[in-house]
Formats: structure tokens, sequence, C-alpha cells
């Protein structure tokens, strides 16, 4: 396993893309081996254009339990904010060579919006999973009524499966435009299907940089009636 210090604790990083999971190589790397539900808010600014993206990941059972192991220091049972804190800070910084594995754009675009450094982050573990939040600010503004935008939630690698939550996986806060809706646009099953009959030796021949992850990717779109 990788561990990262913290201050005078040791503590796993809850999401390093591909081979930096577990302290891997890439010749182990594969399909899914962490799963994350993800909720995803679009901010908007007092002039209608999206400022920012919030997130909510919450990861699956069993790293979520690795994640919190020995940092419940009081030994109370309990993981408190300042427990947590740390852990949270941790892995908005591993997360930023990664792009945060978020990716905005301008509908029928290929470039990528620059985003900014995280705010407003912090983790919870309400017993059974591990919560990461986080808001991730656009260098610029992004104006939907102008052009439709599109964010993807994804690894390149494949290593770390995200997906959006059955039940409310995407809101719009601040103030839109009136008639601005994000839709959820879910990938080609087929795909996803074939996904699970592949080797291991598959994954290891992909390069570094490979988009394999971005095929599974559930694609919120924003866009205004104003359009």
């Amino acid at each position: 396993m990788s561990w990262t210090q913290c201050g005078c604790q040791i503590v796993p990083a809850i999401v390093l893309a591909g081979a930096a999971m577990f302290g891997l190589s890439s010749s182990a790397a594969a399909h899914p081996h962490v799963w994350a539900t993800v909720r995803s808010e679009i901010v908007f600014g007092p002039d209608h254009k999206i400022t920012g993206i919030r997130h909510a990941w919450t990861f699956d059972e069993f790293y979520s339990a690795m994640a919190v192991q020995g940092l419940d220091a009081d030994g109370d049972g309990k993981y408190s904010n300042e427990e947590l804190g740390p852990l949270a800070k941790v892995n908005v910084e591993s997360l930023e060579e990664f792009g945060y594995f978020t990716f905005v754009r301008k509908a029928g675009s290929e470039k990528f919006l620059p985003l900014k450094p995280p705010e407003d982050y912090s983790i919870d573990y309400d017993g059974t999973a591990v919560t990461l939040h986080f808001t991730l600010p656009l260098q610029m503004p992004a104006d939907p009524n102008a052009d439709a935008v599109t964010v993807d939630v994804y690894d390149p690698s494949f290593f770390v499966a995200f997906g959006l939550a059955e039940k409310e996986p995407v809101k719009v806060s601040g103030t839109p435009s009136p008639g601005c809706t994000a839709k959820v646009e879910t990938p080609d099953q087929e795909s996803a299907e074939a996904a699970k009959a592949l080797t291991e030796s598959f994954f290891s021949q992909l390069g570094p940089g490979s988009d394999y992850g971005s095929q599974f990717a559930q694609t919120v779109k924003i866009s205004c009636a104003s359009q």
C-alpha cells in the first residue's frame, strides 16, 4: 500500500490514478479496484455563468475502511473533523496531478476548461463509507447561455470507477438563468459490459496517455433555454 505522511499521522490517499493506487505497478492496474458514487453541484455566479463544480464522492465500503484506518486518534469510535481534516487535505493535493478527474468543456470543443485548486474541502465518515467534499472553481466562468457546457468525472486509466448517484446525481445552485438545466447523458452500455471481460494484461498495455476510462463517463450537460 502507498502511504502519505500527513503531520504526525500516516494516512492513505483516497484516490491516486492507475498505478499510484495502493502502490501497485502499472502491470497490476486493471478494471476498477475502487468505486466512487458521484454527486455534483453546478455553481452559478450572479452573472448567470458557471463559476465552479462542487463534488461529493462517496467511496466503496472496503476502501473507506482502509482510508480511515488509524485516524481515530482519541479512540472514541468516532471520527471528528479534526481527525479527518488531514486526510481531506492530502487527498485533494494528490488529485491535482490528475486534473481532479474532472473534465469541463464547452459542447463541441475538445479543449478542457482550466480549473483552480479545490476550495472548501472536507471528508466525513458515516461508519460505512467515506465521502470527500470539495469545490473546483473554474479559472474563467463559463456561459451556458452561449454554449452548452459538459462535465465528465472519470479516471482515464479506469482504475477508479466513478458513477453518478441514482438519486439526485446533479443539481444547480446560485443564480442560473431561467431555463438552465443539468441533464445526465449515459455512456454506451455495450462498452461497459465488454470492459468486464477485459484482462489485467489489457490494462497493463495501456500507455500513460490513455484515455480509456472516458468511454464509461456519465456526462452532465448544462444548457439553457436561451440557446
